[in-house]
């Protein structure tokens, strides 16, 4: 019997499947080869040889889905399995979104919101991103991780917690130093959330100075959650705008939203404005495909909610999965009040249009990212729902995307935007992150009511050319690894 030559072998062999590469190109037919976790072929393979073979005939097979807002820096290194996100076809996340990151931060302030939503003081104890990088390898996570450096919490370690006014020019210069350092050691750019209360007394010129540090780090980026979100949306990108051009960095903008009902129709506004900023500047942007969104319980954000849920509480626990409008009637008091006594707390606040929604996710320069919060008891269905629900909701069910767009909108701009060398495509060469599925029955199964629920039609989801989830459950395999910059590869 003749040898197989090496060339016409591998270790894995997808035969059957319909190519979706993550460019945006159309669908082909094609079997797909692995070997030493990157792809070795795509074409006609009938002649090769492989140690395990899987027929995906009827299935898609693309990229691992990259998940480009995230707050997952806890959830990687406590729960290494990442069970909410694989399950769904995610291989990478982004981390360290809306300026809070568990690393750089040297402990010398007290945790101010909403740094808790990635746990305690306990979580925050890397010093460095050096540090965090090392954690990672011995946590060995399923899927890959990239992390920004949050402005939020390098200003609380350098104004020991006292945060509700302007940085000193000494404490702005210990920022940039700690800066230089995380992007030096990895982070792949800086986050800011200006709406949170460790940044927004922050003024416009001590963002700029700390972009500044990235023009010496090429290719690092700036993402936004904007100082405003509602009526004040337009200022607040013009500010966004504006500090990434002093870097200058490509500008990512979180969560791309207009908040209460007052704000209803403005995306016309807001994708108008960033279309004609793009001219000169490169701007992208990230979304989740749900109505309400989901942060720290605060009085200030009632009043752009027409409901909200609790998804945690320390004082009160028995608040989880509830509307806040019961909690206020059993505790004979006012949503406001009841807020203030729940707090240090979590909530789901329904608050945006549908139409919106749509306008958003059909800019050309929109990413998917999930913004779940992977610490609260409760959470947000779009921790385990996101990427099936736009397969599902929005190309299938109402043909908003094509699926090959919505492809690309989850992993070819992604890795493109955030500079993630090889990933987000299928060619040879490409490391071998893929998800394969049925896009006929994928779908979330996660609810408001009942968060915790993996999706339907998901048959195989692989990371670094080794199988983590099969549909129904987890291998054991652990293959993540930390990702830099392009330039840092």
């Amino acid at each position: 019997m003749p040898e197989v030559a090496e060339a016409d072998r591998c270790h894995l062999l997808i035969r059957n499947g319909r190519i979706i590469d993550g460019t945006g190109a159309p669908a082909f037919g094609a079997d797909l080869a692995i070997e030493g976790g990157r792809i070795a072929a795509i074409g006609d393979l009938s002649s090769w040889h492989a140690d395990e073979v899987q027929d995906a005939s009827a299935l898609v097979v693309t990229p691992g889905f990259i998940d480009v807002h995230t707050h997952d820096d806890f959830a990687v290194l406590a729960s290494p399995d990442m069970l909410p996100k694989v399950s769904q076809g995610v291989t990478t996340v982004v981390a360290g979104n809306c300026g809070i990151s568990l690393a750089p931060f040297h402990g010398e302030g007290p945790l101010v919101a909403p740094m808790h939503l990635l746990g305690g003081l306990e979580a925050y104890r890397y010093p460095s991103v050096a540090a965090f990088k090392e954690e990672f390898a011995r946590a060995r996570p399923a899927l890959n991780l990239a992390l920004l450096a949050g402005h939020g919490v390098l200003r609380v370690d350098a104004m020991k917690g006292d945060c509700a006014r302007a940085a000193s020019e000494s404490e702005i210069e210990l920022m940039r130093a700690r800066l230089n350092e995380a992007l030096s050691e990895g982070a792949i750019g800086l986050s800011t959330g200006l709406d949170y209360p460790t940044s927004s007394a922050s003024p416009t010129a001590e963002v700029e100075a700390l972009a500044r540090c990235l023009a010496d780090h090429p290719n690092a980026l700036y993402t936004s959650h904007i100082r405003d979100e509602g009526d004040g949306i337009i200022e607040a990108l013009e500010e966004a705008f504006q500090i990434a051009s002093q870097a200058p960095a490509p500008l990512i903008i979180s969560h791309h939203k207009c908040n209460g009902r007052q704000n209803f129709g403005r995306s016309r506004e807001t994708i108008a404005l960033i279309a004609d900023r793009s001219k000169s500047q490169p701007i992208a942007l990230d979304f989740y495909p749900y109505i309400a969104s989901s942060t720290t319980l605060s009085p200030e954000h009632l009043d752009a909610a027409w409901d909200v849920i609790v998804t945690d509480s320390e004082t009160y626990p028995k608040a989880k999965g509830r509307h806040l409008s019961d909690i206020a009637v059993e505790l004979g008091c006012s949503e406001v009040e009841a807020a203030k006594r729940l707090f240090p707390a979590g909530a789901i606040y329904f608050s945006m249009d549908e139409e919106d929604l749509k306008r958003i996710l059909k800019y050309h320069r929109t990413m998917i990212g999930s913004d779940g919060l992977p610490g609260t008891e409760h959470p947000h269905p779009r921790l385990w729902g996101t990427f099936p629900r736009v397969l599902s909701r929005y190309v299938r069910e109402e043909g908003i995307l094509s699926l090959e767009e919505a492809v690309h909108r989850m992993t070819g701009l992604s890795a493109e935007t955030f500079r993630l060398k090889d990933r987000g495509i299928l060619r040879e060469g490409a490391h071998a992150d893929l998800v394969i599925f049925d896009p006929a029955t994928i779908r979330d199964r996660a609810t408001f009511e009942d968060p915790k629920q993996t999706a339907d039609g998901i048959a195989q989801v692989i990371v670094a050319g080794k199988p983590v989830w099969d549909g129904k459950e987890l291998s054991g395999e652990r293959p993540g690894v930390f990702l830099e910059r392009e330039n840092a590869c």
